[in-house]
């Protein structure tokens, strides 16, 4: 009933991280200086927006905030409840938030490359994305898999430095194998980020990005049973 372990969820891992990057590339560049995942960074931006620096969006930033606290209640308790009947809460996590992201790229539908949509429909993007995103995060640390968060890297990046010849600190991982994993997690969130971006300064709409993270974390929420078989039977 658990998420597929070792190598296949590790790849897992990744994938949804890109999925991550792709995704606050849209909502800050093409949706209005506003993250619907990295929420450390729209805590600043609140308060950035309060004092009136910036030029950020107060409304947009509570709007991301206030969903993706939604999206990890949400999340807790469909999942605990899943877990609680031995059904399988990975990937019925996985296919909701694939969803709700689909459903925010219909909401998005007339949006160019640049911000273009009306105020309530923005609005109506982000929070569909940042629900999308609190559900992902409480999918991820049920997961638990060491450094892989999918939505935030500074962990991940202060181990892999302290972890590193650089810092040898022992307690977080120096002379272990962990580095190459943490390497691998803070890579993904640049390729996603990356990804996104390049793709939007070529013209593609955001609808389109939002819907190609959609079936890729679809097609994984497919995947997953079968290769939580292979797991058990290897074991």
């Amino acid at each position: 009933m658990e998420p597929p372990s070792g190598t296949a969820l590790t790849v897992i891992m990744v994938c949804l991280t890109v999925a991550t990057g792709m995704l606050d590339a849209v909502s800050f560049l093409a949706l209005g200086q506003v993250f619907t995942a990295t929420q450390t960074g729209n805590l600043l931006f609140l308060g950035f927006g309060i004092a009136g620096q910036g030029g950020l969006s107060v409304l947009a930033t509570v709007v991301s905030l206030g969903a993706f606290a939604l999206g990890a209640a949400f999340g807790a308790r469909m999942e605990s409840t899943l877990a609680a009947r031995r059904h399988r809460w990975f990937p019925v996590a996985l296919a909701l938030e694939a969803a709700l992201l689909v459903a925010a790229a219909a909401a998005a539908w007339d949006a160019g490359p640049v911000r273009g949509l009306p105020p309530g429909r923005r609005f109506l993007v982000i929070g569909l994305m940042a629900v999308a995103m609190g559900m992902r995060n409480v999918t991820a640390m049920r997961a638990a898999v060491p450094d892989f968060t999918t939505t935030v890297e500074t962990r991940a990046m202060t181990a892999l430095v302290s972890g590193s010849p650089l810092g040898r600190d022992r307690r977080l991982g120096y002379g272990s194998h962990a580095a190459g994993r943490r390497l691998f997690s803070v890579t993904a969130m640049f390729a996603g980020g990356l990804l996104g971006a390049g793709l939007l300064g070529l013209g593609t709409r955001p609808m389109l990005l939002i819907l190609l993270v959609a079936v890729v974390i679809a097609a994984t929420a497919f995947l997953v049973p079968g290769l939580a078989r292979d797991t058990a039977q290897g074991r």
